[in-house]
């Protein structure tokens, strides 16, 4: 019981952070967004990545090395694509809200961050595991669209009693806002497809002497390469266009600094201490672990909103989210079980 206990386990500290590294986007100011961004991208997809990776695995440089060129430039190249999925997370909040955004961003990349790579397992109709998975993603998916109406519900109320909320356009441009939304989610599943196209890499570093649970660190920081890529280049691009490369001399930014740098390591923290719970997990680690992952951090953060006072006065809204978080904690049970399945 314990082998099939132990990883669960992992995931969910690993979700804590996950639902908790957002916090620190509050603190972009006096930065310039583009330079707070360039700080968090180094320290997210680099430095902490790399640190850790060197530290706990043996021959790093001969395990990505002597993989197979599929794993290396599969990896970063959904790595890349994820930045450009984030990038339109962003667009789409100026089009359809932030709520309905997150809602759709989080169900696509739980769904199809889960069943790309179960799609790519051999000989996966046989697998026992293979409908408990299917059952309890779909769950998560009916849980995940409940909490984005039960958010877009909440901003209504907010908007009547002329609370300001994110602006939201109507008619057409409704439309393209939710088609960026979705582009999104699909693009933001592609961190887990890379991270588990990569898996030849961490085999290496396991037969090189790493730990199993330490490996994945060797296909995260190749997955991660082309991330940064994406989110430093379109960061520095916005330094040049908006002339804001002083901003990283203003004065009194040391918060933001210090916001920039611990956002960075919670966000590689989840993605580190969720790899090592996948990689104990087997072929279906990053299959079963990624929706729970999603999903527990969607609790997580829902937990710090109502703290920060952003469900004050909808009691309704409140009640379908607390539904919303129900199917959540019955998916998350369904896909743990069908890791003793395995």
């Amino acid at each position: 019981m314990a082998e099939y206990f132990f990883p669960l386990l992992i995931i969910l500290v690993a979700s804590f952070f996950q639902g908790t590294f957002g916090l620190g986007m509050k603190y972009v100011k006096p930065l310039a967004w583009e330079a707070w961004w360039v700080v968090y991208a180094l320290i997210a997809m680099i430095l902490f990545p790399w640190i850790w990776a060197l530290l706990v695995v043996p021959d790093l440089w001969t395990s990505i090395s002597t993989a197979p060129a599929s794993a290396i430039f599969g990896g970063m190249l959904f790595g890349f694509l994820w930045g450009v999925g984030g990038i339109m997370f962003g667009v789409s909040i100026g089009y359809v809200g932030v709520s309905l955004t997150y809602g759709i961003v989080m169900g696509l990349a739980a769904s199809v961050g889960s069943l790309v790579p179960l799609a790519q397992i051999p000989d996966i109709g046989s697998n026992p595991a293979l409908p408990y998975v299917i059952i309890g993603v779909l769950v998560m998916l009916v849980g995940v669209f409940l909490s984005a109406v039960a958010g877009v519900r909440r901003d209504n109320l907010n908007a009547e009693k002329g609370k300001e909320i994110e602006g939201i356009k109507k008619g057409k441009q409704f439309r393209i806002g939710l088609v960026i939304a979705i582009f999104s989610g699909v693009l933001s599943a592609l961190l887990n497809v890379g991270f588990a196209n990569a898996l030849p890499i961490a085999k290496n570093a396991e037969a090189f002497g790493a730990i199993t649970r330490n490996s994945s660190l060797a296909a995260w920081v190749v997955v991660l390469l082309g991330a940064f890529i994406m989110n430093a280049g379109y960061a520095v691009f916005l330094l040049f266009k908006n002339k804001t490369w002083s901003s990283f001399g203003v004065k009194e930014s040391g918060k933001a600094y210090k916001w920039a740098i611990m956002t960075g390591i919670f966000w590689f923290g989840a993605l580190g201490v969720y790899g090592q719970g996948a990689a104990l997990m087997g072929n279906l680690g990053p299959v079963i672990g990624w929706p729970i992952l999603l999903g527990l951090a969607l609790i997580i953060s829902f937990f710090w909103a109502v703290r920060a006072g952003e469900w004050k006065d909808a009691a309704g809204p409140m009640k379908l989210m607390m539904l919303s978080i129900a199917l959540l904690i019955v998916a998350c049970v369904i896909l743990g079980y069908s890791n003793s399945l395995i």
